[in-house]
């Protein structure tokens, strides 16, 4: 795969009630949302934006969080996964997307599960891929260290050198140095007030709160080389929840862009069953 030669969709940026959000799309057909994790944004999904497989019957959507590229702030700091469900329910009321399959990656798994619990009728199925869980139900001190540890990012070393430094860890060790520099370029364009709001919500929420209200679709994905959300980790989620729990091998943390034909296949299996049992 040779991701300088895949033309990915211009970004758009409009407003939606009191958010301002940034966002891309590709494709036709019924809407599929993707959301990003805490280190990334809309470009990330580039092998899916791009994927004719998938654009040939689907319209993606690909937006970039409160606080990402050009998406406005949230207007609080601390916010909870809720606040970021509250503006993607703006966002897709605007659009007229509902019902949609929402995607969410990481931290965009929280917000994923969030909406899907806050604004159930409008979800068609969901899909956690290499999902954070949150912590808001370790100890005071875990989720404090949780949180300073992305604030020394901003105050200290800086967003470049995070980028530079933390780039390769999303990925496999066999992945390629393109790949590596993809991720890294997504990285470098993280705002600092954004980035932060992220990781307070990180250190402070918990996704099984959410995910026992919903009891829609779900299937979860996670990278066999993925060490930041370990395979097992994620495995014990999806035996709570009791839904189909599928290894994405030779793959990392970012298992979309890492794997793009075995996520996308994944992906492509998810929908078609839940579309042909709709006809």
């Amino acid at each position: 795969m040779n991701l300088l030669n895949k033309t990915l969709p211009e970004p758009q940026v409009a407003d939606f009630g009191p958010y301002r959000l940034n966002w891309r799309e590709a494709g036709q057909g019924h809407p599929v949302v993707l959301l990003h994790g805490i280190s990334s944004g809309s470009a990330s999904w580039v092998s899916q934006l791009t994927s004719p497989s998938l654009t040939d019957h689907y319209h993606l959507y690909s937006w970039d969080a409160p606080g990402y590229l050009e998406s406005h702030d949230l207007e609080t700091a601390t916010p909870t996964a809720i606040d970021y469900a509250n503006a993607l329910n703006a966002f897709i009321d605007k659009l007229a997307l509902s019902p949609i399959v929402l995607v969410g990656h990481s931290l965009g798994a929280i917000m994923a599960s969030a909406f899907a619990a806050q604004y159930p009728n409008k979800v068609k199925g969901l899909i956690l891929a290499n999902p954070a869980q949150g912590y808001a139900t370790k100890s005071p001190d875990q989720r404090k260290q949780v949180y300073q540890q992305r604030q020394d990012i901003v105050f200290s070393s800086g967003i470049e050198a995070y980028a530079q430094n933390r780039a390769a860890a999303l990925l496999s060790a066999n992945a390629t140095t393109e790949k590596v520099n993809w991720v890294q370029q997504n990285m470098k364009k993280l705002n600092p007030t954004g980035f932060l709001a992220a990781a307070w919500m990180l250190a402070h929420d918990d996704i099984s709160q959410y995910l026992n209200r919903y009891d829609g679709p779900l299937e979860i994905l996670v990278g066999t080389e993925d060490t930041i959300t370990p395979p097992a980790q994620v495995e014990r989620l999806a035996r709570q929840k009791n839904c189909p729990y599928f290894l994405i091998n030779q793959a990392g943390h970012a298992s979309y862009l890492d794997a793009p034909d075995a996520f996308n296949h994944h992906l492509q299996q998810f929908l078609e069953t839940l579309y042909c049992q709709a006809e």
